[in-house]
């Protein structure tokens, strides 16, 4: 089983856990649960995301649970809402779980639509909120000092802005490409991974020669290739979810265009892998984590999860990793604030300075008042798609698996 925060036995666990932070070891009552919101999308085209974080989430918490009793005392309990990738869904999920349910803090939500419309309610009730997916810059960039006083949103994925200057890098400087081309959906997730690679490339002076957009459910994505090609791009770069780029991957195989592709993070998707086929091979993509890590921790946490929830549970890597990892910091910080007020959880989070085992890396200090993502363009990986599945792009990378990714500033 992958190792837990803290040791097997119990009794000294719990000791240890509380010596670490000051606190006194209280007796657990079960009828007395310490709720936290879990929202993300259960079905529909985003639930591979969804549901492999969720089942990284309970992971973490059993292991809360199980091994030292929950935290301050209190088991978790997980009350989880289903927004099916939809932003009024989830505001109204938002609602209930900060006005009706009470909770005290909140972690998930995969789409950026759904989180941008949800934040405010978590930031004006004062209910910090980790982000396990969702990658839009704008999500913590909308009240970060200066434009609140505090913030109550923390991440836990890489965003935009961040994954799109590694990408940047790597296409112009690496590979000396500067003819690009762009395909990307029009949700609200699409706009912000293709407005950031448009700023990234822009800082090495390259402005892309097309850019496309399509809408979810799309399948016939000739007409946006045509285009791209057309204007004579070198390269290919595709955003959405797993079946609209595996329409892509597949329409670009039929045309015979032999181009390079990149894409997002999200065709680590199961529903990408399976349905792209042979198209999606060699598909380069932008990773926090990567399953074929020949890193023990990584291993093992794969191996835990298929053995919990079923080999083919872990739909989307990713998604299950940085679940996991944010329901573990955030159990740290509220052990560590010794309260379940939001805005001591908040001010823990921000001061979180102990190493926290995660399973993409360790996180030493995650979050400072004035930046609240935890992922720097160094912590991240260059990808492939190889036979059915995500492998490193670069063997050094997969040897630097082994290296605590430490938080650049």
């Amino acid at each position: 089983m992958i190792t837990p925060l803290f040791p097997r036995h119990r009794g000294r666990l719990l000791l240890a856990l509380c010596l670490s932070f000051g606190l006194a070891a209280s007796p657990v009552h079960a009828e007395d649960t310490i709720k936290i919101g879990l929202s993300g999308p259960f079905s529909g085209g985003s639930a591979p995301m969804g549901n492999s974080m969720r089942l990284g989430i309970r992971m973490a918490v059993d292991e809360i649970n199980t091994y030292v009793g929950g935290v301050l005392g209190r088991k978790i309990e997980l009350i989880e809402r289903d927004d099916t990738a939809n932003p009024a869904k989830g505001l109204e999920i938002a609602e209930e779980l900060v006005g009706k349910l009470k909770v005290v803090a909140t972690v998930g939500i995969v789409n950026t639509g759904v989180a941008l419309k949800s934040i405010d309610v978590y930031q004006n009730a004062k209910v910090p909120l980790v982000v396990a997916v969702s990658t839009g810059s704008e999500v913590t960039q909308r009240f970060a000092p200066p434009n609140a006083p505090a913030s109550y949103v923390f991440r836990m994925s890489p965003r935009t802005g961040v994954s799109n200057a590694f990408l940047a890098r790597h296409l112009v400087e690496a590979r000396g490409l500067r003819q690009i081309g762009i395909v990307a959906d029009d949700t609200g997730y699409g706009e912000a991974e293709m407005g950031d690679l448009v700023k990234a490339l822009a800082t090495h002076g390259v402005t892309p020669v097309r850019v496309e957009r399509f809408g979810i459910g799309d399948r016939d994505m000739r007409a946006q290739l045509d285009a791209v090609r057309a204007a004579g791009a070198q390269a290919l770069v595709m955003y959405g979810i797993g079946p609209e780029l595996a329409a892509i991957a597949k329409t670009k195989l039929e045309m015979g265009w032999t181009v390079p592709t990149f894409a997002s993070w999200t065709v680590s998707m199961r529903n990408f892998l399976d349905q792209a086929g042979p198209a999606g091979d060699g598909v380069m993509t932008v990773q926090s984590f990567i399953p074929g890590s020949e890193n023990t921790r990584h291993r093992q946490f794969v191996s835990e999860f298929a053995t919990r929830f079923g080999k083919d549970a872990m739909e989307s890597a990713m998604s299950a990793a940085q679940g996991y990892d944010a329901m573990r910091v955030l159990f740290n910080a509220m052990s560590l604030a010794g309260d379940t007020d939001g805005n001591r959880i908040r001010l823990a989070l921000e001061q979180l300075n102990r190493g926290v085992e995660g399973v993409v890396t360790t996180y030493i200090r995650p979050f400072t008042p004035e930046d609240h993502d935890a992922i720097t363009e160094n912590m991240l990986v260059l990808g492939v798609v190889r036979g059915g599945r995500i492998d490193y792009a670069f063997k050094e990378d997969a040897r630097r698996s082994f290296a605590v990714r430490r938080k650049e500033p």
